[in-house]
């Protein structure tokens, strides 16, 4: 089945997200009591709410996305080529309708599919999520509203790693290194994004950090089907 994938169907993508504010004094009291309720189970008694806040980036409800970079296959008589190509910047509903834009200009036909690792859990709901909040209509892609499974058109290399085993996590950077894929960590992660953002105010670092994690995942997908990995200068950003 993902041998008979046409890769310039797919749209590869990857999202980074930061809390909403730079520090949890910025929230109002009704949002700090909200927090507090959210995260309760995941911290326990370790960790006071003030504590956690640095990884409230993780939930839509009390994060945002501040880069969405993408990646698709061109292959012509010259051979295989990857672009990539990034939607950033701290205005948010900007981006998302960059993004949108793109999705219903160039991949809104019935065979174009968008693809992340972890998406179906993190990257699609998380941009759908963050849409509706900054009152950006769902593009058909991630309105999912009445569809079957089988007409849901996304691909999560995490999913197809899992070969039905649905208590299986492997992350990016462990699956990169186990397959042979050049490490798309070799700067920052994930866990960092927040500081580089907020506090060193470099927004263009995470941008290369983004895109190269969507490289990862096209690459992933690569080792899936059998197929040649891609070089570097078959790599291009635009």
């Amino acid at each position: 089945m993902i041998q008979r994938l046409q890769l310039e169907h797919i749209l590869f993508l990857d999202i980074e997200t930061v809390p909403q504010h730079p520090d949890f004094s910025d929230l109002d009291d009704v949002e700090k009591a909200l927090y507090a309720d959210k995260t309760r189970y995941l911290r326990k008694d370790e960790y006071t709410p003030e504590d956690y806040y640095e990884r409230a980036g993780i939930w839509a409800e009390f994060g945002k996305i501040v880069c969405i970079s993408v990646g698709y296959f061109n292959t012509s008589t010259d051979g295989k080529r990857f672009r990539t190509t990034s939607f950033f910047g701290d205005d948010e509903t900007k981006l998302l309708n960059e993004f949108k834009n793109l999705l219903e200009d160039h991949f809104n036909r019935r065979e174009h599919l968008l693809c992340a690792h972890n998406g179906k859990e993190f990257d699609f709901p998380y941009i759908a999520r963050r849409m509706i909040i900054n009152g950006v209509t769902l593009p058909q892609k991630l309105n999912l509203f009445g569809k079957k499974p089988w007409e849901i058109p996304h691909i999560d290399t995490l999913d197809l790693w899992k070969f039905g085993d649905y208590k299986h996590y492997t992350s990016l950077k462990l699956m990169t290194k186990i397959l042979g894929i050049p490490s798309p960590k070799d700067d920052i992660d994930g866990s960092q994004v927040r500081q580089v953002y907020y506090e060193e105010n470099d927004i263009d670092r995470i941008v290369v950090y983004c895109e190269k994690d969507t490289v990862a995942v096209a690459q992933i997908l690569l080792k899936l089907r059998n197929e040649r990995l891609l070089d570097e200068d078959e790599i291009i950003s635009v």
